[in-house]
């Protein structure tokens, strides 16, 4: 084989190995949901995807749940991400400060907590975050 067809072969595998591998990850981003549309998904399992507006460690509640709430603030959220105590150590960096201002997607289960919708992660791998 000259080493124009290598070349040409490498380049070809290379090619098909980046599209194999991206191709879940563009799938992915084509099936979420905004927060707001995620009362519509209570007791599915869907990814939303928002930007975090604000972000709380409640130490002193029972559980102590860290609260991510994507598109508005806390009192007027649309959706929250919560991540109890017990799973807070799993993340290599304080989720509230960490995420906070960036744009997510969680992964996992819709639910309500006094009408507003969530979503409860128990590891870090539900959480991605977008680049800077």
């Amino acid at each position: 084989m000259s080493t124009h067809n290598i070349n040409r072969f490498i380049t070809i595998i290379a090619l098909s190995l980046t599209l194999f591998t991206l191709f879940p990850i563009l799938h992915a981003q084509e099936n979420y949901i905004t927060p707001e549309e995620a009362y519509k998904y209570i007791g599915e399992t869907k990814t939303v995807c928002g930007t975090v507006a604000s972000a709380t460690y409640a130490v002193r509640s029972r559980g102590k749940p860290t609260f991510l709430n994507l598109n508005k603030p806390y009192p007027n959220h649309v959706f929250t991400i919560v991540i109890w105590g017990s799973d807070r150590g799993k993340f290599k960096n304080p989720p509230e400060v960490f995420f906070k201002g960036k744009e997510v997607c969680v992964t996992g289960l819709i639910t309500t907590y006094r009408g507003k919708p969530q979503i409860e992660v128990s590891e870090p791998s539900q959480i991605t975050a977008k680049s800077d």
